[in-house]
């Protein structure tokens, strides 16, 4: 039977019924068992709620009977634990607590939802909790939580395994909306947030809790709860836990065998195919920097669905949802636009930007998250930074470089909607690469302001003329950034998409760029700056392993030197 794309489907069961693909990660279950109280961390739209939800039907007795259903074609279903089916599961959402203007309004959400799930829990678990009575939705839950699990100790009945999901998200809105009195308030001592996850250790220490299980996006909350909740275990930036979500290269490649089986894709368009999706959903590094990357799995599916319904490659390659992540810049750096500029730039200009590793493994306090030292930690957590070394983070894809100019045009008031239909349709008419970069040189690069241009190097010309053709090609071409070869790595190439009109064509250009100092030492106009023998070797190299990989490709290759604001040439080889 044909297998379903399901982007979005956070249900386990769902998935399984619906019979939508699948990567397998129950290998991870056993693991997490030989773990007390893990908290795990991810990014944004990286499989979380999934993730709790398969421990859910996993652990909960009620599916004990659905059991093979679930999880026969599993790893976990063909080598089971023994815990399985075994508690009575607590399963909270933190992200729908609403954030109020007081902690009073925080803490009736707060109650109001979690209140409900524990009054529910006497009917999901019936008989074991028919002499329960009604929680009232007015009580803290605090007190609740207590007499549900001093019922379970004193009567031995089956011990509660608590998954909590985005334990943080309700507190990381007070965090990044600079409401510091209401987060104050929200971590005291005597509050009722620390009151829940004081009354979870006890739990735990009374053996009504068999586990807990935590995940969120940021660090900063669950070190403020360490003086009530003291038992959490870190487990985001262990090795063995690093691939348990994310989808890794050989997941991938599996994924995609079975799509293209399933829904009789032709395989000759699989490599162009690969590479998109290695370009703009993979390079997440989150604890060892040379091992494997992963692929953002939402994002991924996100393309899968697309392409599945129409078996061509989507126009907009970026998921939505991922964009709403660039408010999150907005938050951070709202108290500071001088540091908003600065921070934007470097990831603009440079991709890189230094880190102090011991951020990502010490303490973490809700001041030091607006300082300019962590600004890349908060935003490796999440996800819009990867480790590229023990020293520096970076941009992880294309897409994450596409959000990062886009923000950056906002920052410089640059129009890149209004001007440009005329060079972008005369393009798309006649291919002429030296007439639409000198459009953009005209149209995008004229409205910077000069001061900018002694801060400038190769890779603001290569990422913001790739962001633009990007924002008005894309229905006809993808785009490789940093492509390697085994003579190095290639700056720029366009490619015709298979399924359309350029479809074959692959241009290669390599950026060269010189300051307006330098170009005074060539002692040369623009006009007739020479091509530097240099450039021809190092693009015919790539020109070489590329025509060795698609030998019927229609390739041309490019230099483009710019030459500060002064203007640029482009040699055709």
């Amino acid at each position: 039977m044909k297998k379903r794309v399901l982007y979005s489907e956070a249900n386990y069961a769902a998935i399984v019924r619906k019979q939508g693909y699948f990567i397998d990660k129950t290998s991870y279950i056993a693991k997490l068992e030989r773990v007390e109280n893990p908290v795990f961390l991810r990014p944004r739209r990286f499989g979380k709620s999934l993730l709790c939800s398969i421990l859910r039907y996993y652990y909960d007795r009620n599916y004990a009977e659905q059991f093979a259903e679930l999880f026969e074609h599993t790893w976990i279903g063909q080598q089971p634990t023994g815990q399985q089916n075994q508690y009575l599961v607590l399963f909270l959402n933190f992200s729908t607590i609403a954030t109020g203007p007081t902690i009073q309004e925080i803490e009736k959400s707060f109650k109001r939802q979690c209140n409900h799930i524990l009054d529910s829990l006497r009917h999901e678990y019936a008989p074991l909790l028919n002499d329960l009575a009604t929680f009232s939705v007015e009580t803290p839950v605090a007190d609740n939580l207590s007499i549900l699990l001093e019922h379970i100790r004193s009567r031995r009945l089956p011990q509660v395994y608590v998954i909590i999901d985005e334990y943080d998200n309700f507190a990381n809105q007070l965090i990044v909306g600079h409401k510091d009195q209401l987060y104050q308030q929200l971590t005291a001592d005597d509050s009722f947030f620390k009151s829940f996850f004081k009354t979870l250790k006890e739990g735990r220490e009374t053996g009504a809790i068999a586990n807990i299980f935590i995940t969120g996006v940021l660090p900063i909350l669950i070190d403020e709860l360490a003086s009530g909740f003291n038992i959490a275990t870190f487990i985001t930036l262990r090795p063995q836990f690093e691939q348990m979500l994310g989808f890794t290269q050989s997941e991938v490649d599996q994924l995609l065998d079975e799509v293209y089986s399933d829904y009789a894709i032709d395989p000759a368009t699989r490599a162009e195919v690969d590479a998109v999706l290695k370009n703009h959903y993979n390079g997440y590094h989150f604890v060892n920097p040379n091992g494997e990357a992963l692929y953002n799995s939402t994002s991924l599916i996100y393309f899968l669905d697309q392409f599945t319904a129409n078996r061509t490659i989507p126009k907009r390659l970026i998921d939505a949802n991922l964009k709403t992540d660039l408010s999150w810049v907005r938050r951070l750096t709202a108290s500071n636009p001088a540091l908003t500029k600065e921070f934007v730039e470097r990831l603009t200009l440079h991709n890189t930007i230094g880190y102090d590793e011991k951020y990502l493994l010490e303490e973490f306090d809700m001041h030091q998250f607006f300082d300019k030292g962590f600004f890349p930690i908060s935003f490796f957590y999440l996800g819009m930074l990867t480790q590229q070394d023990n020293f520096y983070l970076r941009l992880p894809n294309l897409s994450m470089r596409e959000i990062f100019v886009e923000y950056f045009n906002q920052i410089y008031e640059i129009d890149v909607s209004t001007r440009y239909a005329e060079m972008m349709q005369a393009f798309v008419n006649q291919p002429n690469l030296e007439a639409l970069f000198a459009g953009y040189w005209r149209e995008y690069i004229g409205q910077f302001p000069e001061a900018i241009f002694s801060q400038v190097n190769e890779n603001f010309y290569r990422s913001t003329f790739f962001e633009l053709c990007s924002r008005y090609l894309s229905s006809w071409f993808t785009w490789n950034v940093e492509r390697s070869y085994p003579s190095g790595k290639s700056d720029l190439e366009f490619v015709g998409k298979y399924h359309e009109k350029f479809a074959g064509l692959r241009w290669v250009i390599e950026f060269k760029y010189f300051s307006n100092n330098e170009l005074r030492k060539f002692n040369t106009a623009i006009e007739s700056f020479p091509l530097q023998p240099e450039d021809t070797v190092q693009i015919v190299g790539y020109v070489e392993g590329l025509r060795r990989e698609y030998p019927e490709a229609q390739i041309a290759q490019y230099v483009i030197y710019c030459f500060g604001n002064q203007g640029f040439r482009v040699y055709a080889l």
